[in-house]
């Protein structure tokens, strides 16, 4: 299947590139790492950042995520955007898979309103119950008010073994190579999304991590901001933590097979042949298809 990586946003928190490790010397930068695969019967979106609604209407994301990671709302840097300039129209994306529902990563699902929106089932009861001022503030239901073709895909039905993590076949019967991989601790219903390309796997880590320095071997400088913050926003820290240990012995064992990505982190948008750190300004097709 071929796999084109999307930049879907950018956010600018104040801080700068020594906490935050990418932007300016006061502010950072933070991308929104979404997956546009073309599968055998249609087009498949993996995670989708903000829509053309929260960019119309910046108040339903809340103050104070406005205020904290200052996203910069542009059209043309939306999916459904994104996806039209690859030559696509929104009806091909016939499935959309999110690795959680935070504001962040499901606002454009509004945009797709005819695809199957995939998500672990305890994501989205997550979601639905807003059970703490945490959760309240990092699920928008506006974003869903639409009524979406949810598909909810049981966690502990997980049938199959993915180097030693479970995994839940997502199209089994069309594309047996994409499955829901959880990933726990951001939030109660956190998942990987692992899909196989011409030569390797590409498992789309979402916020398991913020900073490819976080599964990065051997001792490296991580950027402490976002160390902190990846604390402070875990529904379960514990269980973070222990995903990003399984996330780091899996890139240890298996780079040659194996590409971790995640959602906010401008160096794995880097364009083939490009400097380490290099952005894609649009949609590169950047694990080709055989």
């Amino acid at each position: 299947m071929r796999v084109h990586h999307l930049d879907c946003a950018t956010m600018c928190p104040f801080g700068g590139r020594l906490l935050l490790g990418s932007g300016g010397p006061l502010v950072g930068r933070l991308s929104a790492h979404c997956l546009l695969i073309e599968g055998p019967t249609g087009l498949i979106l993996v995670d989708t950042a903000f829509g053309t609604a929260d960019v119309a209407d910046p108040g339903r994301l809340g103050r104070q995520f406005l205020t904290m990671v200052r996203p910069r709302l542009d059209l043309a840097h939306t999916a459904l955007h994104r996806i039209r300039a690859l030559g696509y129209r929104p009806e091909d994306v016939r499935d959309i898979v999110l690795t959680h529902l935070d504001l962040d990563h499901a606002g454009g699902i509004s945009d797709f309103p005819h695809a199957r929106i995939h998500v672990l089932d305890e994501e989205l009861r997550a979601a639905r119950a807003r059970a703490t001022r945490g959760e309240r503030d990092r699920y928008r239901p506006a974003q869903w008010a639409h009524n979406p073709r949810w598909v909810e895909h049981p966690r502990h039905g997980a049938t199959e073994d993915w180097y030693g993590l479970p995994a839940v076949p997502i199209l089994p019967g069309d594309t047996p190579d994409l499955l829901l991989v959880p990933l726990p601790g951001h939030s109660r219903g956190h998942s990987g999304v692992a899909v196989r390309t011409a030569d390797r796997w590409l498992l789309h880590c979402g916020d398991a991590y913020f900073s490819h320095t976080d599964v990065a071997p051997g001792p490296v400088r991580r950027p402490p901001g976002l160390t902190a913050f990846q604390r402070l926003v875990a529904i379960d820290d514990g269980a973070r933590r222990d995903t990003l240990e399984r996330l780091r012995e899996l890139r240890r064992t298996h780079a040659d097979e194996i590409r971790l990505v995640c959602a906010h982190d401008p160096f794995d948008l880097a364009a083939p042949g490009a400097p380490a750190g290099a952005t894609a300004t649009a949609a590169a097709p950047l694990d080709p298809q055989p």
